[in-house]
Parts: C-alpha cells; sequence; structure tokens
C-alpha cells in the first residue's frame, strides 16, 4: 500500500509503498478515505515535543471504512464508516477509570504520535476498541477531523466550564479554534475571537462568534475591555500557546475568570503569581479529549448542529505541499489528505 513515511526529523516525508497491515484477533482493518493534517504533525516533523521511533507513518486523524475485522471482532463491522480514538491507554489505573483516560500515565501509544502508525496511508489497523462510528451522512473529509480537532475543542470548552450569559475568548481560529469557536456559542455564552489573519477573523464570525480582534492591528486586552464594558471575559480558551496569547488572555480574564490552555509551544510563560493569586484566577490545561467526548462531537456533527471546518485538501503524494501550507498558516480551517484519490 502506499504510504507518506517520516524518516528523518526535520526533512519531508518519503512517498513509498509498504506492507498493507493484517488485523489480529480484536483488530480492525480499516481503509483510509481521509486524513486531517494539524500543527502536531508539524511538531513531530520537527522533532519537537513527541518523538516516534523512525521509520513513521504519522496521521492521527483518519477516517475510512472498515476493510477487515478479527476473529474476536463482534462490535464493528465490514463496511462500518469510522474514525478512531487515538489514546491506547490502559483503561486500569484510577484516571483511566476515573474518566480522565487521555491523561493515563500507562498510555502504550497514541496513533499517528507515538507507537502506532497512523492514517497517511492507504489502510490502518487498530484495536478494535478504539474505533468510533460514524453515521454515513457526515463526510470522510469532516469525519477526520473530528479525531482531535473536534473532539480537542469540544473537551476544552467543557473544561472551560462556559454557561449561558457568559463571556469566551478564543485565541487561534484555525482547526481546534473554528470548532471551539462553535461549541462555545452552543454553550450559550458570547464569543470573542482573536486571530492575527483578517481572513480567520471573518471566518470566526461566519461560524458564530459575535465579535473578533485581530491580534496584529489591536491591543487584545484593551479591545476586550472595551468590548466588555471594562469587565474582561470569564473565560479565555489558548489555542495557540505562546508567552503572548497567554499573557494577554490572563490580563483580559474578569476577577474570579478561567483560561483553559490547549496549544503549546517551545516557549515558557512568564506570569504574576500576586495577578493569579489576588484575582483567583484558574490556569486549567486540555489534553485532546476522552473517547465520550469523540462520541459526542461525532452527535453534534451529525445533528447539523456544527459547520465543516475543512477548507483545503490534497491528494496523498501531495502531503509535503499540505504540510507547507498550513506550517505558512494560509489554512483558513483544517486541511485533510484524500486518500481516495490515489486509487
Amino acid at each position: 500500500m502506499k504510504a507518506a513515511v517520516l524518516r528523518k526529523f526535520g526533512e519531508p516525508l518519503s512517498i513509498e509503498q509498504i506492507d498493507k497491515p493484517t488485523p489480529g484477533p480484536q483488530e480492525v482493518l480499516i481503509r483510509v478515505h481521509a486524513c486531517g493534517i494539524d500543527g502536531t504533525d508539524l511538531k513531530l516533523i520537527d522533532g519537537f515535543g513527541y518523538h516516534p521511533q523512525l521509520p513513521f507513518v504519522m496521521g492521527h486523524e483518519p477516517a475510512g471504512v472498515v476493510d477487515q475485522i478479527g476473529v474476536e471482532v463482534s462490535d464493528v463491522r465490514v463496511g462500518d464508516h469510522v474514525v478512531t480514538y487515538n489514546f491506547f491507554t490502559c483503561g486500569q489505573c484510577a484516571i483511566c477509570r476515573g474518566d480522565r483516560e487521555q491523561l493515563c500515565p500507562h498510555m502504550a501509544a497514541v496513533l499517528g504520535v507515538k507507537g502506532w502508525p497512523g492514517g497517511y496511508a492507504e489502510y490502518l489497523k487498530v484495536p478494535a476498541r478504539q474505533v468510533v462510528a460514524v453515521p454515513r451522512g457526515i463526510s470522510f473529509e469532516d469525519a477526520a477531523v473530528l479525531c482531535d480537532a473536534g473532539i480537542t475543542a469540544f473537551h476544552a470548552v467543557e473544561r472551560s466550564r462556559a454557561t449561558r450569559g457568559e463571556t469566551v475568548l478564543v485565541f487561534g481560529v484555525g482547526g481546534v479554534g473554528s470548532f471551539a469557536v462553535q461549541f462555545a456559542k452552543m454553550s450559550g455564552a458570547r464569543v470573542i475571537a482573536v486571530d492575527t489573519s483578517e481572513s480567520k477573523c471573518a471566518r470566526a464570525l461566519e461560524l458564530g462568534a459575535d465579535s473578533t480582534i485581530n491580534g496584529v492591528q489591536q491591543d487584545v486586552t484593551a479591545e476586550v475591555r472595551r468590548l466588555t464594558g471594562d469587565w474582561g471575559v470569564d473565560c479565555v480558551i489558548d489555542i495557540v500557546g505562546r508567552e503572548a496569547t497567554m499573557v494577554a488572555g490572563v490580563d483580559s480574564l474578569r476577577n474570579g475568570g478561567r483560561i483553559v490552555i490547549v496549544g503549546y509551544t517551545p516557549e515558557v510563560y512568564h506570569l504574576s503569581g500576586k495577578q493569579l493569586a489576588q484575582n483567583e484566577l484558574e490556569l486549567i490545561g486540555a489534553r485532546c479529549g476522552r473517547k465520550c467526548d469523540l462520541i459526542a462531537t461525532v452527535r453534534h456533527v451529525a445533528g447539523g448542529r456544527i459547520s465543516s471546518i475543512v477548507t483545503d485538501a490534497f491528494p496523498l503524494d501531495q502531503v509535503n505541499e499540505a504540510l507547507a501550507l498550513l506550517r505558512s498558516g494560509q489554512v483558513l480551517g483544517r486541511c485533510v489528505l484524500r486518500m481516495e484519490e490515489q486509487r
């Protein structure tokens, strides 16, 4: 089968013919139709964050059709349209049993990221327990991006505890941010979106944001204070994860406000302990999400409550061009690879 392979950090992926996987007794083989690409893939190529053993097939946003099932699989059928839950957890520790499995300290692998090859290929095998069914009314492209962008945004908004009547400030309106704006609006909150691109600010308004701030042309904190009558926002969801956005986010909070940290970079944040303590601010981390969050995200999309965030698509052969476009910051929403164009 054809696959895009990472052979050396810092270098383009190689399009190769590799062995088609064979599912074990409790595994399924998925014929991949689409796979999203995002900032995590750029970090993998750069050797930042995760360091999979090379050579490695990336791709943690796959969607496709079940092609084969193992002899012990009973709850998944050939022909099912599916996406994958990407954290291979132990399911037994206190954290897993406490319904926070994406934080499992005994994580065996993360699909397409470390320890298990991903969806930058024509076929993918996974344990059947990692599979989530998708209604046929959802396109493969839209389904694929739910595996990371969708689940991450849903979980971040849930962690934010945003409620009706509150104001939420979202930093970064790319893939995850495009979903976050919509899920925050579903909570009943007023949403202010921040980006450095006029096109992404306009896109945020189309997705339901009440106001936008251009982080290059405007002082974010001053504009937030103006928009909120000098009160500040109840919650910040930072999908960018740079020191500048963290500082602006904290400064934009009302007393007792909350900031949810989703994105991260190699930067280290310098925040005022006095400000955090005396204003009783909350710093909340959010890592992707749980399998139940992915199931809920699929349900919301199937119900027509969430608009598509896919704005760019490339065939697998052009994966490096797609990654370059993403790195340039020119992807308006989410970019996907379309595997069926290879056949």
